[in-house]
C-alpha cells in the first residue's frame, strides 16, 4: 500500500501533473458552489454513498466506468470540476499530501508544481483551491442535500435509459434527480423560503441540467465502435 507524502517544493520540486487521467472518469462529485457552473456542461444528479446510503451530487460524463465522453485529447474543454482538479492530491491534518503512484503523476508532459523559486506554479493554485472547494463544500452540500429531503421531498429516483445504436439500451443505475412536480408543488412560503436560502436557484440548476444526458447517448452512439483507451 502506498503512503502518502507531505507535498513540498524540495521532494516534489520536479514533481508534474496531468489532465490525463480526465478521460477515465465518468462520474464526479461535486458541491453546490460549482452546480451553477457544471450545470452548463454536464448533467448533475445525486447518488448514494454505497457505505452510508447518503446523498452526494456529482456529474456524469460518461455511460461506462472508465470513459469519459466528453474528453477531447484526453481533456474536458469546459469547467472541470474540483474532484477532477484535485487527484492524487488529498488534506490531512491541515496539511496537502499526495499518492506519488497516481497516475496523474505519471505523464512527463504533465504541469509542474513548483517553479524554480519554490512557488506553487497555477497548476499547484488550481489543485489548493479545489481542495479548499471541496473542504468548505461538502459539508454545505450535505446542508442543501438535507434541506431537500426534509421537509420538501425534492429529490426522486430517476430513470436513464440511454439509446443505442447497436441495439442495446443502456441504463443508468443509482441515480436521482429534483422532482419538479413537488418542486413546483410547494405551498408560497416554502418556495420564498428556498429562494431566499439560494436554494431554489440550486434545484433549478440540477434539474434543468439532466437535459445533457442526451448529449451523453449522442457522442456514445458516435463513438460506439472506437476502441476504449
Amino acid at each position: 500500500m502506498t503512503e502518502w507524502q507531505l507535498l513540498n517544493n524540495v521532494q516534489h520540486g520536479q514533481l508534474r501533473v496531468s489532465r490525463c487521467r480526465d478521460s477515465a472518469r465518468h462520474f464526479a462529485q461535486i458541491v453546490a458552489g460549482e452546480f451553477l457552473k457544471a450545470a452548463a456542461h454536464y448533467p448533475i444528479l445525486f447518488t448514494k454513498n454505497p457505505q452510508t446510503g447518503a446523498f452526494y451530487a456529482g456529474v456524469v460524463m460518461g455511460t461506462e466506468p472508465g470513459r469519459n465522453l466528453l474528453t477531447v485529447d484526453g481533456q474536458l474543454p469546459d469547467y472541470r470540476p474540483a474532484d477532477l482538479e484535485r487527484q492524487g492530491f488529498f488534506v490531512a491534518d491541515g496539511q496537502v499530501v499526495i499518492d506519488p503512484d497516481h497516475p496523474v503523476f505519471g505523464d512527463p508532459d504533465g504541469r509542474l508544481l513548483f517553479g524554480v523559486d519554490g512557488e506553487p506554479e497555477p497548476a499547484l493554485q488550481r489543485v489548493q483551491h479545489a481542495l479548499h472547494t471541496l473542504e468548505r463544500g461538502i459539508p454545505e452540500t450535505d446542508a442543501l442535500i438535507r434541506r431537500f429531503l426534509s421537509p420538501h421531498g425534492l429529490i426522486e429516483p430517476i430513470d436513464v435509459t440511454l439509446h443505442s445504436d447497436d441495439g442495446r439500451p443502456v441504463r443508468l443505475e443509482g441515480l436521482y434527480t429534483i422532482s419538479l412536480d413537488a418542486l413546483h408543488g410547494l405551498d408560497d412560503a416554502a418556495a420564498l423560503g428556498m429562494f431566499r436560502a439560494g436554494d431554489l436557484q440550486l434545484a433549478y440548476a440540477q434539474a434543468i441540467s439532466v437535459q445533457h444526458l442526451h448529449r451523453l447517448g449522442r457522442l456514445r452512439n458516435e463513438r460506439l465502435f472506437e476502441p476504449v483507451p
